[in-house]
């Protein structure tokens, strides 16, 4: 029987053509889906779509390998992050590292992280849903570009924003969901949020449980692609 790594013990510690302008529709989305990784990087930080861009300090693209094996998809952007701009810092980024180096990824080598929004909502509200439909392009074309083995959304919000709207994490963990992307279908699992799991620790047995059925999930597509 396997055991459950350390971090599962610990609690809570004390351009004018850009595609990141202001055009919006067929033409942003045309533009978005041709754009190199680099572009893709410059027009989110140039991104005037929505009201969020008056409220940001910067936009947070994501981090991490251009070819990763694991995609991580979280909600959008904290304080931190917008002062950073790195996704998943503080103490719900370190969880999440202990939790990626767990199952052998690192950030910097081998997994990408990144959010549904590319800025953070005043008060870490809630996003809203025209700015998920405002950064939706950016982030399927973030995802054709890296092209990850899996995808692992975390929380509630990136699981409704990418796979259902009406799901519940309760009803989307444990399962094997699939986003379509560039003729790519592309394995998904839902576990929870590292923030929620510093609230609630008591759930991180279960998030460990989603982390071995990825990387099962995971192991089973390298088998059959080779």
């Amino acid at each position: 029987m396997e055991i459950g790594p350390l971090w599962l013990l610990r609690e809570r510690a004390t351009v004018a053509d850009s595609p990141g302008d202001t055009a919006s529709g067929d033409a942003r989305d045309a533009l978005i889906a041709r754009a190199s990784f680099d572009e893709l990087a410059h027009a989110v930080s140039q991104c005037r779509v929505c009201r969020l861009a008056d409220t940001r300090t910067q936009t947070v693209f994501g981090v991490g390998a251009r070819r990763p094996e694991w995609l991580i998809i979280g909600e959008a952007p904290g304080a931190e992050e917008d002062a950073r701009g790195e996704p998943f810092v503080g103490l719900a980024g370190k969880l999440l590292d202990a939790m990626l180096v767990a199952v052998g990824l690192r950030r910097d080598e081998n997994a990408f992280i990144a959010n549904v929004l590319k800025c953070r909502p005043p008060g870490n509200r809630d996003p809203s849903n025209d700015e998920v439909a405002a950064c939706r392009p950016f982030l399927m074309r973030q995802i054709a570009l890296l092209e990850p083995r899996v995808i692992l959304v975390v929380g509630r919000i990136a699981t409704q924003a990418l796979l259902d709207p009406d799901a519940s994490l309760a009803r989307a963990r444990g399962k094997i969901h699939h986003l379509d992307v560039d003729g790519r279908s592309i394995p998904a699992i839902v576990t929870y949020h590292p923030a929620y799991l510093l609230r609630t620790p008591q759930d991180k047995a279960k998030a460990w449980s989603d982390l071995c059925f990825a990387r099962r999930v995971h192991r089973d597509r390298m088998a059959t692609s080779d």
